[in-house]
C-alpha cells in the first residue's frame, strides 16, 4: 500500500465513532437469547475506530488509485470498454423505472414494454436478424441460450447432430457454451491470414455438425471476407451458422450479420452499446434469430396485443377471440398501442432467466441508440475502425503484427521480438501503468504468442491515441536499452509487482496488528 495512505485500521483511535446510535426504544435482551450459539462469535472482530471525515477521505483516496473508464483509457481489445454517457445512467434511475417490481400486473408495465419492444426492433434493425429475446444476462448467457435453440431445433426436424465446429479465432467462451450442451465441440485453425480455412471447414462439417460458432470480427480483429461462402457450406450441410457478436462494435451501421447467412446472433449490450462492463454492473446477452427459430426463442415474448386504431368490442379485439385486463370492456372504436408477454410458443426452450433480464442494462442500450440516431450508429462502426487502424499503423514499426496490416475495431500485436530481450507482454502490460494507462487484453487470442489485444473504440480522442502509441514506442525502446526498467514494472503506482502466485496461494485475508 502507498505509504501516504494507510490502511483504515491503522487510522484506528479507540472511542472514534463514525455516528451514534439513538438509545434502544424495546427492552433490550442479552444476544445470547436471540441467536443460536453456532451464530455468534467467539472473539470480538477486529473493527476499525474512525470518524466519518476519517472514512469517507480515505476510500475516496483509494479510488483515485485506481484506473477507471472515466479517468484512464481502456484498449481491452473483445470487452469494447468504451465510454459510457451519464445520460443513460439519468434515463436508469428515473422514478418510473426504479419503483418497477417484476411482479406488477403487466397493465401496470406498459412503458417498460413498450421500450424493451422498440429495443428489440432497434436490434433487428441493426443485426438484420428477424426476432430478438432480451432474457440473457450477458454474453456467455447468450451463447449458451443460442446453443439450447439450435438443439431444440434439431431435435424438432428428429436430426441427432452432436457436433459444433469453432475455429480457433473465435470468442474464448464458445467451446464451453456448446459443451454445456451436451455437444461434441471440433476446433478447426485458422490459415495464415488469420481467416477460417475454407478448406479444413468443408472437411469437417459432415451431417454430424449442428452448427458452426464463429466471430465476425474474429478475436484478431479481421473480417472473416468469406462470410458468404462460409454460411453457404454450413447450411449446404444442414446445419446452422451461430454467430458471436461481441465484436459488432466494427459492424454497427456498416454491415449486418442477418445479410451474411448468420442464423444465431448474440450481441453484448454491456460492450457494443455502452452500458456498464464487469464490475460496474450487470451485463446482457441478447439473442437474435432468423424466422425459422423464431419459435424457440424463450418465453415470454414481448409482443403488441392491439396497435393504435384497433377496434374494441366487450372486452375483445374485433375478429379476435382475445381477451386481456388490458382491454378496455366496453365497446370503443380504437385503442393505443397495447403490449403483453406472449407465452404461448409450445417449441420455446423456456425461460433461461427469471422475469426479463437485465432490465435496468436495456433502458441504458435503449437511451444509448436513441441518443445516437441512424448516423450516429454508423459513426460508432467508422470511428472505432479508423481509431484501432490508426493506432496499428503508427505501432506496426516497433511490435509484430502477426496477421493483417488492416484491422476492424482491434488489433493483435506480438511482443515475441520483446521477449527475445527478456521481456514479456505481462511486463510490458504492468509498465504501461506507469504512464497512467491500463493494459490491453494479454496472452489472447492464444493463437498468438505473447499476444497484446488492442481496442480503443470509437470513443477515443486523436490525443488519447497518441499518448498511449508515445508510451508503447517508448516502452519498446527502453527494452532495447534498459530492459530491466520493463521487467521490473511499475515503479510509480502505489503498489509495485505482487508475487501474484504467493498472493492466490497464501492470501492475507484478514488484517494482523505488527
Amino acid at each position: 500500500m502507498n505509504p501516504t495512505e494507510p490502511l483504515i485500521f491503522e487510522k484506528s483511535s479507540p472511542g472514534r465513532r463514525c455516528f451514534t446510535l439513538p438509545a434502544c426504544d424495546v427492552p433490550e435482551k442479552p444476544i445470547e437469547e436471540l441467536l443460536s450459539p453456532k451464530m455468534l462469535r467467539k472473539q470480538e472482530a477486529i473493527l476499525p475506530e474512525v470518524s466519518e471525515i476519517d472514512v469517507v477521505r480515505h476510500f475516496t483516496r483509494i479510488s483515485q488509485m485506481n484506473f477507471c473508464v472515466d479517468t484512464n483509457f481502456y484498449p481491452l481489445g473483445s470487452c469494447t470498454m468504451k465510454y459510457n454517457p451519464k445520460i443513460n445512467e439519468d434515463a436508469a434511475r428515473m422514478e418510473g423505472f426504479t419503483k418497477l417490481h417484476p411482479y406488477q400486473p403487466v397493465e401496470h408495465c406498459q412503458g417498460i414494454l413498450k421500450l424493451l419492444y422498440d429495443l428489440e426492433q432497434m436490434l433487428k434493425s441493426i443485426s438484420g436478424m428477424s426476432a430478438f429475446t432480451l432474457q440473457p444476462a450477458a454474453g456467455a448467457h447468450g451463447e449458451l441460450t443460442g446453443m439450447l435453440i439450435i438443439r431444440a431445433y434439431m431435435e424438432k426436424k428428429g436430426e441427432t447432430r452432436h457436433k459444433i465446429i469453432v475455429p480457433d479465432s473465435a470468442h474464448g467462451t464458445n467451446p464451453a457454451s456448446a459443451a454445456l450442451c451436451g455437444y461434441e465441440v471440433e476446433s478447426i485453425k485458422t490459415n495464415a491470414e488469420g481467416l477460417v480455412d475454407i478448406k479444413k471447414l468443408k472437411e469437417s462439417f459432415t451431417r454430424d455438425t449442428a452448427a458452426l460458432m464463429i466471430t465476425n470480427p474474429n478475436t484478431l480483429g479481421l473480417f472473416e471476407k468469406n462470410i458468404l461462402e462460409i454460411c453457404k457450406i454450413a447450411h449446404d450441410a444442414g446445419g446452422l451458422v451461430y454467430c458471436d457478436g461481441a465484436n459488432m462494435n466494427a459492424l454497427m451501421g456498416i454491415a449486418r450479420p442477418g445479410d451474411m447467412g448468420v442464423d444465431i446472433l448474440h450481441l453484448n449490450l454491456h460492450k457494443t452499446f455502452s452500458t456498464p462492463h464487469g464490475g460496474g454492473g450487470p451485463g446482457a446477452g441478447p439473442i437474435g434469430v432468423t424466422e425459422k427459430l423464431k419459435p424457440f426463442l424463450p418465453v415470454p415474448r414481448i409482443e403488441v396485443l392491439a396497435t393504435e386504431g384497433t377496434e374494441i368490442a366487450e372486452g375483445k379485439i374485433v375478429g379476435m377471440n382475445v381477451r386481456s385486463p388490458l382491454l378496455p370492456p366496453t365497446s370503443v372504436s380504437s385503442v393505443a398501442n397495447l403490449f403483453h408477454l406472449n407465452y404461448d410458443y409450445p417449441d420455446s426452450i423456456g425461460r433461461v432467466r427469471a422475469f426479463y433480464g437485465h432490465v435496468g442494462m436495456m433502458i441504458r442500450a435503449y437511451t444509448y441508440l436513441l441518443s445516437l440516431g441512424k448516423e450516429g450508429v454508423l459513426k460508432v462502426g467508422e470511428y472505432a475502425v479508423l481509431n484501432a487502424n490508426y493506432l496499428c499503423h503508427k505501432l506496426a514499426k516497433y511490435y509484430d503484427i502477426p496477421y493483417g496490416k488492416t484491422c476492424m475495431h482491434e488489433f493483435v500485436i506480438s511482443a515475441r521480438k520483446q521477449k527475445e530481450k527478456g521481456v514479456s507482454a505481462l511486463d510490458i502490460a504492468k509498465k504501461l501503468l506507469d504512464y497512467g494507462f491500463h493494459a490491453p487484453t494479454i496472452y489472447f487470442p492464444l493463437i498468438v504468442e505473447e499476444a497484446m489485444m488492442v481496442e480503443p473504440t470509437e470513443t477515443e480522442s486523436r490525443e488519447t491515441l497518441d499518448a498511449f502509441a508515445d508510451a508503447m514506442i517508448q516502452i519498446a525502446k527502453d527494452i532495447e536499452q534498459q530492459p530491466e526498467i520493463v521487467h521490473n514494472a511499475p515503479q510509480t503506482t502505489p503498489i509495485g509487482r505482487p508475487d501474484e502466485v504467493k498472493a492466490a496461494r497464501e492470501p492475507k485475508l484478514r488484517w494482523e496488528k505488527k
